[in-house]
């Protein structure tokens, strides 16, 4: 599976300066959020592709304007391709300004999610705004990580973690990849380009997106997913 990572700034290649063709081959997009919403429908629209969408600190906007033809996998467990993927966008709090969390908040949100995660055996890629603490992430109260990723990743092991947020031009020392345990933590702003190859799944084929826990204004979904895979 070829899935495109977005996050932050807008890719004037993609967008601007977009012709057809370049889009060809993804299977999915995700969005680690800082983006315009009408970006993402761009994206969906000129590459055919499921475009999954998480929350940044500055994207108030979607709530009144969310992406059109975008699913928002906030607090939600999808299965693309026969990869999990969990989502939990936002910042750390520093405003009080729209999908920003304390870490106690980002703690709940983790922990009510528990029981789903049994249900699919885990989870492989994890699709946050903000890095985990001490991994990537700034030194001033709006940039710093939350801890509360930390467990997550040492409980769960997923293969990879996906960020936004931090700028690499903010500095020399950021680099995009990252490895933290098992997982490798990729700050994805801009654009990056992740080959990963489709997990053995009976249903599974790239750009079908099948919910695990509960979709939005839907009843729960069991998506007889192999516990432990």
């Amino acid at each position: 599976m070829k899935i495109l990572l977005v996050s932050d700034e807008e890719c004037l290649y993609l967008w601007d300066y977009y012709r057809p063709g370049r889009l060809d081959g993804i299977d999915l997009i995700l969005s680690c959020g800082d983006l315009n919403a009408e970006y993402l429908s761009f994206l969906v629209t000129m590459g055919r592709a499921p475009v999954l969408y998480v929350h940044g600190n500055h994207d108030g906007g979607y709530d009144k304007h969310p992406p059109e033809g975008c699913t928002c996998i906030e607090d939600q467990v999808v299965c693309v391709g026969g990869l999990r993927i969990l989502g939990l966008g936002g910042s750390p709090w520093y405003s009080g300004g729209p999908h920003q969390y304390t870490e106690r908040e980002m703690e709940r949100r983790i922990r009510r999610l528990r029981y789903r995660l049994y249900r699919t055996g885990g989870v492989d890629i994890v699709v946050t705004h903000a890095p985990p603490r001490g991994v990537g992430d700034g030194e001033d109260p709006a940039h710093i990580g939350f801890d509360a990723l930390l467990p997550l990743l040492d409980k769960y092991h997923p293969q990879y973690l996906l960020h936004g947020h931090i700028h690499l031009r903010y500095g020399a020392d950021q680099t995009r990849i990252r490895e933290y345990g098992d997982t490798k933590v990729i700050n994805v702003t801009e654009k990056y380009v992740l080959e990963i190859p489709n997990r053995a799944h009976k249903s599974a084929y790239p750009g079908e997106v099948r919910w695990i826990t509960r979709q939005p204004e839907a009843k729960f979904i069991d998506m007889e997913y192999p516990l432990g895979l």
